[in-house]
């Protein structure tokens, strides 16, 4: 089964808001859909956190390398695209496309042999996860009108992040944070995200020293990103420090960025984003190195549901994955999917077991939110 073609088709109309200091529009694509179609005639769908300009710019680039590959392996295509395209430099456009590229092949591969991609990855060591409710944060009151809401949604793990959080002072830290958890209540899971990768994070370790001391009073599960992004020696001093776990990883890229920041324990958990990465392959690279330094690998998923659905699947092929992130309110998590994702009586999510990685794709929403583009039409 070869590449017959690799189409692209941005998101756009309904883009959430980020929390970035210079917020995006509703019409900003940063979510890009990569079809690749193979003479057989199956098409894979994957997805990548970048710009639909910048993934077919990329595709361009690529094309000599994929046209006419071998559409039933992934890792073996996907490396060969790294490796190639090495000079042009590590991470960015190109990686992302390569990562959406990676999981559409293996979306192909599950369905050319009938099989789920979580036993393709290795074997399912489960068949249900805890996803947690990922929100961006608000002002107290309105942020725990938010929390109920999707409190009674059924979900039992929520993280809340990015908004007014270290934009002001240590009071209206605290506020967001307890009103928070008095509307959630003191069982239910409640995680942080600083956002410290925003363009004007301004504060360092001493800042986010106090804030996770503040924040264990409040019994946070972990504190992700409260630092800016390159700050190794001050998140490896801060992980060793804080009273609650650290988290972060989600802008890095290719495994060997990533590993550094094992070697060093700079994280509890480590929290690569599979549409930014480089893809399945290189994620579940990823989280078998974090296993072999006994950090823990939960996925960052502020992106589609084909990413959701791979998180899904590499959830249940590693051993210590229990969560994953649902964006609460995006329509490219709930409106794309022909079948909605349904939580369990125990707020739980199944893993899919049917053939391949990504959920069957709803074609008038596809058709609503690219613009007409074709991306699956033969």
């Amino acid at each position: 089964m070869k590449i017959r073609e690799i189409r692209a088709a941005g998101l756009r109309g309904a883009t959430p808001p980020g929390g970035w200091s210079d917020e995006i529009r509703a019409d900003d694509v940063v979510h890009t859909l990569i079809a690749v179609h193979t003479d057989d005639g199956i098409v894979g769908v994957g997805s990548a956190f970048t710009s639909d300009a910048l993934v077919k710019a990329s595709l361009d680039v690529l094309r000599p390398l994929y046209e006419n590959e071998t559409a039933l392996e992934p890792e073996r295509v996907s490396e060969k695209l790294h490796r190639a395209t090495f000079w042009l430099g590590r991470g960015g456009a190109i990686t992302h496309t390569i990562g959406g590229i990676d999981l559409a092949l293996w979306d192909i591969l599950g369905r050319a042999t009938g099989q789920p991609v979580s036993r393709l990855l290795g074997g399912r060591w489960r068949d249900r996860v805890r996803p947690y409710a990922s929100l961006l944060m608000d002002h107290p009151g309105a942020m725990g009108e938010a929390l109920q809401h999707v409190a009674q949604q059924g979900f039992r793990s929520f993280k809340i992040g990015w908004g007014p959080f270290g934009r002001h002072d240590a009071a209206t830290d605290e506020a967001i944070i307890k009103d928070a958890r008095e509307a959630i209540g003191p069982d239910a899971e409640l995680m942080v995200d600083a956002g410290g990768s925003d363009n004007n994070w301004n504060h360092g370790f001493k800042w986010a020293r106090r804030t996770a001391d503040m924040l264990a009073e409040y019994d946070v599960k972990w504190f992700e990103e409260p630092l800016c992004p390159d700050a190794l020696e001050d998140f490896v001093a801060l992980r060793a420090a804080s009273p609650v776990l650290i988290s972060g990883g989600e802008v890095l890229t290719r495994r060997q960025t990533f590993l550094p920041w094992l070697e060093r324990r700079a994280f509890d958990i480590v929290q690569p984003d599979v549409t930014k990465v480089g893809g399945l392959s290189e994620q579940r690279r990823i989280g078998w190195m974090a296993e072999d330094y006994a950090v823990q690998l939960i996925p960052h998923g502020w992106n589609t549901a084909i990413g959701l659905s791979a998180d899904l699947h590499l959830a249940s092929a590693l051993r210590k994955t229990d969560r994953v992130e649902y964006i609460t309110g995006s329509p490219y998590i709930d409106e794309i999917v022909v079948e909605p994702w349904v939580l369990d009586q125990d707020g739980m999510l199944a893993i899919p077991a049917t053939p391949g990685l990504t959920p069957a794709l709803d074609p008038e929403a596809l058709q609503r939110f690219t613009d007409g583009e074709p991306l699956l039409d033969l």
